[in-house]
């Protein structure tokens, strides 16, 4: 097995409709995520994150963080963000896949297994999830490192992940077991 982290819109302004109740789920998942991030980093595994351009069109997640941080986001963006190994892509609608060179990273990493983490649970991690479920990746979504506006929402996608897409569901303490 050969997995690879995505980090789903991490980089958020939350500045939409519902954007305030998204931020303060995601507020959660962010200790989730980063103990994944560790665990991968020590495997050696490719940490990747996938965010959406906010306009700027362009690949560069410094950027993205001056155009997005304020004060209701700065913490997360702060322990979230991407360091200068980790690899970081934009995509132009929900799917990490749809548009972007993701595809062509993983194959050339040799990656079969995704671990899914990041918001929208309902919309971006949703999307990807099914798209990497017919490019034929096993994924792995713990359940406490996705969030969503609505937490009903959010519940509903981790289920159809499971259920439709075969994905593990299984909440992120269980990193060590996973990598064996």
């Amino acid at each position: 097995m050969k997995c690879a982290l995505l980090i789903i819109d991490m980089i958020n302004d939350f500045k939409f409709a519902h954007g305030d109740l998204l931020l303060k789920h995601t507020k959660s998942i962010v200790k989730p995520i980063l103990h994944i991030k560790e665990a991968i980093k020590k495997q050696g595994a490719p940490i990747i994150y996938i965010n959406d351009h906010y306009n700027l069109w362009q690949a560069d997640f410094e950027k993205i963080i001056a155009t997005c941080q304020h004060e209701q986001n700065v913490d997360i963006i702060e322990q979230i963000k991407p360091t200068n190994d980790d690899y970081f892509l934009i995509k132009p609608k929900h799917s990490a896949f749809y548009g972007t060179a993701l595809q062509t990273l993983l194959h050339q990493l040799k990656v079969d297994t995704l671990i899914l983490t990041g918001i929208a649970g309902n919309i971006c991690v949703l999307f990807t999830a099914n798209d990497a479920y017919m490019r034929e990746y096993k994924i792995w979504a713990p359940e406490d490192a996705i969030a969503s506006a609505d937490i009903q929402d959010n519940q509903y996608a981790l289920t159809m992940m499971n259920q439709v897409l075969k994905a593990s569901t299984a909440k992120s303490s269980l990193i060590s077991s996973f990598l064996q």
